[in-house]
């Protein structure tokens, strides 16, 4: 029977595939230039625990998702964009399924210059899946840091994450 993280990073596939495809689950990085080898990006948590509730968060350049994923959401496919996804997650039991709740999500994002980074943040749903997504612009190689913050609903403590993402335009 596979343990309690296996079936977490099962989940969260499943429910990223529904709405961005396998394509959210690259690492986030465009190709390396091949003039020049790039140093290898330690593994980042893509999910938080809190008590009831999972956060789980990924960002990838838009160019990396389908053409119909993108028109069918309204994504605009760029090297120069970056998508942000976020699921709030509610744990009813530990081995019952995880079930998507609602709440506010609200995202700071900013390089490593200090320069704030516009990212409005919109709910999607299909089915039974709600994620929260947002674009942002990178302007050449960039790590981008996003604080996150989702509170579900009827809760009053916010869900905090940082995640932080280098990006390669070229």
């Amino acid at each position: 029977m596979p343990n309690k993280t296996q079936q977490t990073k099962a989940f969260t596939l499943r429910i990223t595939a529904t709405i961005l495809g396998a394509s959210l689950w690259i690492a986030g990085c465009s190709e390396r230039p091949t003039s020049s080898a790039q140093p290898a990006q330690p593994s980042e948590e893509s999910f938080k625990e809190f008590g009831n509730y999972e956060l789980h968060y990924n960002a990838v350049r838009t160019d990396r998702l389908s053409a119909d994923v993108a028109r069918a959401y309204g994504i605009q496919r760029s090297k120069n964009r970056v998508l942000l996804n976020v699921t709030m997650l509610r744990k009813d039991a530990d081995h019952a399924p995880r079930k998507p709740v609602e709440g506010a999500v609200s995202v700071d994002a900013y390089n490593l210059n200090g320069q704030l980074k516009d990212i409005q943040i919109r709910r999607i749903s299909e089915g039974e899946a709600i994620y929260y997504v947002g674009e942002v612009v990178i302007s050449g190689n960039e790590i981008l840091v996003f604080d996150i913050k989702a509170t579900p609903t009827n809760e009053a403590t916010a869900l905090a994450a940082k995640l932080k993402r280098e990006f390669f335009t070229d």
